[in-house]
């Protein structure tokens, strides 16, 4: 263990209580947890924590989007906030930190981070299999509840959307593969004609998901990760179902690089 880890592990272990005792969620703790250990890389002392390396934690990762760094801003101001309570700092420096602007009327895409950290946290099982749904292949809450065997071919799973629309997804983890092939029938079975109703999905999602972030922001992050890889408007929509490339342009939220690669070309 370094002098830092060893300094900031009883610091945050009782955060962590603190949220507990307040009743978070479980995954909502994993979060602060998750970004406090990123923290620590740039304040070796959390009894010196200041405005400097709290912006630099935020900046540094040139990957993150606006909503991963507000997320990850708000667990800082959370954190030094009960640390000025305590006592355990003079001031709270996380008051000085700047609002994050997240454009309105866009896509909110849960972060990469986030997910990425629900999906190791949850071995093959239902609650992997809704994650990778949503997130990876940007089903509504009522498609995932009536993925079944036979609507899969190879690789390839048929959707039923909106309206009665159909349209293929590809499913290219191994595993959630090999369960729906060998379910026999629904992924999640039911008393909804079988199936889970569209409304407990959402409700499974919710509990598993951190505050502030949906089922639906599951689909908005399978979308901007499609586009970014793809730069392919339509084929994005068409692996959301979605009719019109408006309504796609919502679901996604604009690569970083995208416009410095057009003022490049422009130029």
């Amino acid at each position: 263990m370094t002098e830092a880890a060893s300094t900031w592990r009883p610091v945050v272990r009782d955060y962590l209580d603190s949220l507990r005792a307040a009743g978070r969620r479980p995954l909502t703790i994993r979060l602060h947890e998750h970004y406090l250990r990123h923290l620590q890389r740039y304040a070796r002392d959390p009894f010196n924590l200041n405005i400097g390396n709290l912006e630099r934690a935020l900046t540094v990762r040139r990957d993150w989007t606006p909503e991963t760094i507000r997320s990850a801003a708000s667990v800082f101001r959370g954190f030094t906030k009960w640390m000025h309570a305590r006592g355990l700092i003079p001031t709270d420096p996380g008051l000085l930190l700047p609002a994050v602007r997240v454009p309105a009327g866009v896509a909110r895409p849960i972060p990469d981070p986030i997910l990425d950290m629900l999906l190791s946290a949850h071995p093959p099982g239902r609650s992997r299999w809704l994650l990778l749904l949503g997130g990876h292949c940007g089903l509504r809450v009522a498609e995932m509840a009536q993925v079944s065997t036979r609507n899969l071919d190879g690789d390839l799973l048929f959707v039923v959307g909106k309206g009665g629309k159909e349209r293929i997804v590809p499913v290219l983890d191994a595993d959630l593969q090999a369960a729906i092939r060998s379910g026999g029938g629904y992924l999640f079975p039911g008393r909804a004609d079988g199936h889970l109703s569209a409304g407990y999905v959402s409700k499974l999602l919710s509990e598993l998901l951190p505050e502030h972030w949906t089922a639906h922001t599951l689909r908005h992050r399978a979308g901007t990760a499609a586009y970014r890889g793809t730069r392919d408007i339509l084929a994005v929509g068409r692996l959301l179902g979605h009719a019109k490339p408006e309504t796609t342009m919502r679901y996604i939220q604009l690569p970083a690089d995208a416009l410095y690669a057009v003022a490049r070309a422009a130029a």
